[in-house]
């Protein structure tokens, strides 16, 4: 019987996870994931934001990037980029991937050179998701 769950232990994700990687590695190889997370840390330490991504198949795939909105404006999200990517680089990335809602930082990835390659609409319900890559040097 099949059930959907929302909370589980940890050894569930491991056992889909080997069972994907079982069947893609005779293709592709290991899949290796590796996290990639730089905090920001307020005045008390607490984390406030920062970026949370992984590294996978020679591609970082950014899965949060946040900045308090005291701290905007001040260039503090280009240098969260601009570090993930050198280190997505220096492990032999080819580029990174990221998604964005359509009202949140659309400007931001096409600034910093992103290029879009996806939209689904209505994610939410009368916004766009956006998906966008970039090819690292």
């Amino acid at each position: 019987m099949l059930t959907a769950l929302d909370t589980v232990e940890r050894s569930v994700f491991d056992g889909i996870f080997s069972a994907l990687d079982a069947a893609s590695r005779p293709i592709v190889g290991p899949a290796d994931p590796r996290l990639l997370v730089i905090p920001i840390r307020d005045g008390a330490g607490a984390v406030a934001g920062g970026l949370w991504g992984t590294t996978l198949f020679q591609w970082l795939e950014i899965e949060m990037l946040v900045v308090p909105a005291e701290m905007r404006q001040q260039g503090l999200g280009s240098a969260l980029l601009a570090a993930a990517e050198a280190e997505a680089k220096a492990r032999g990335c080819i580029g990174v991937c990221v998604d964005t809602l359509s009202f949140q930082a659309e400007p931001f990835y096409r600034r910093h050179g992103y290029a879009l390659f996806g939209v689904l609409d209505d994610c939410p319900l009368g916004h766009r998701r956006l998906f966008f890559r970039k090819r690292l040097a």
